[in-house]
């Protein structure tokens, strides 16, 4: 049944829009009599308030968005439950939205919020986005705006992983197991992210003298048939790598399956690590070391941030939160 509103209550008993608001809302300047008959009449059609047309009138709407670019993706879903939990402390409720990895459904997502006047925006760009123009715009209309996971070279706050560090990290680690010819698999070159893990994988091979070899540099769309092809395409050199290191959880599941589909044993002929969460490491076979990223604490600060920017603190901030490796069975 259609909800009931005030213009239709008022429109049955022949009076203002404006009455029946004083009436419902206890207010003086309605007889008695009409207070009772739009109470009851109110109650019998099951009228509800609508606390979005409320907010927007007090121009307060107790909303916040998120742009994701895959809103089923674990590591995205992780990162936006905590948001909501931070949120809903100090009252306020989200609205989520899936840009699918694409730059015109990210401006879309973020163009709907604005209109739905959110009261800030937590943004995790989109690998195909290049030009930031629409994020820029959200702090010249004073909107609060936070990017999370993936940022971009730009003056917006963002909150994410220690990217460079925890690369070099992982590539000692390779090295200190014997490995001598280790493949990287990334995200786009343009994608921040993506090139501030290549540069503390190069960065390890450079101190530990290795020579860097383009041939096992694959950077590409993040997609499971893209990880499976390029991870194809390194089993296939003369000389194939005897590890890998995946800088997406999609990456690592696809070159997982692309190994086993060559009867290679993980880690006895080649090892890999993946930036992914431990409950998928737990069901994959073997189970697989990986860089956990800290979700719970990127969305904590994530939301911290935008709420100290809507409380009216205009600084930019860049947070990094530390990762830490954890090395299982799928490296030597």
């Amino acid at each position: 049944m259609k909800r009931i509103s005030q213009r239709e209550i008022a429109n049955l008993l022949g009076v203002n829009v404006s009455t029946v608001s004083r009436a419902l809302r206890g207010l003086e300047g309605v007889s008695q009599e009409l207070r009772q008959k739009i109470l009851s009449l109110a109650k019998e059609q099951g009228y509800r308030p609508n606390p979005f047309a409320v907010s927007l009138r007090y121009d307060t709407t107790r909303t916040i968005g998120i742009v994701v670019p895959d809103v089923s993706f674990n590591h995205y879903a992780h990162i936006v439950k905590r948001i909501e939990a931070e949120a809903r402390k100090v009252g306020y409720m989200c609205i989520i939205t899936d840009s699918d990895d694409k730059y015109e459904n990210e401006k879309n997502c973020i163009d709907l919020l604005v209109n739905m006047h959110v009261e800030g925006i937590i943004v995790c760009l989109a690998q195909e986005t290049t030009d930031f123009s629409h994020i820029q715009h959200l702090r010249k209309i004073h909107m609060p705006v936070v990017l999370f996971d993936r940022d971009a070279a730009i003056d917006i706050s963002s909150v994410i992983i220690n990217d460079a560090e925890s690369a070099r990290e992982v590539t000692n680690r390779l090295i200190d197991s014997g490995a001598k010819r280790i493949a990287f698999l990334g995200g786009p070159n343009k994608m921040k992210q993506t090139s501030e893990r290549k540069h503390g994988y190069l960065e390890a091979l450079r101190e530990r003298g290795i020579p860097i070899q383009k041939e096992l540099v694959k950077c590409n769309f993040i997609s499971f048939n893209s990880g499976l092809s390029d991870t194809n395409d390194l089993l296939d050199l003369p000389e194939p790598p005897d590890a890998i290191i995946a800088s997406h959880g999609m990456l690592t599941t696809s070159a997982m399956k692309a190994i086993e589909s060559r009867r290679l044993r993980i880690p006895d002929d080649i090892s890999i690590v993946g930036y992914m969460s431990d409950w998928i490491s737990d069901v994959l076979t073997p189970r697989v070391s990986f860089v956990e990223q800290n979700q719970k604490e990127m969305g904590i600060k994530a939301f911290k941030l935008l709420h100290d920017q809507m409380d009216g603190d205009t600084c930019v901030q860049h947070v990094i939160v530390k990762a830490r490796l954890e090395l299982r069975d799928s490296t030597r």
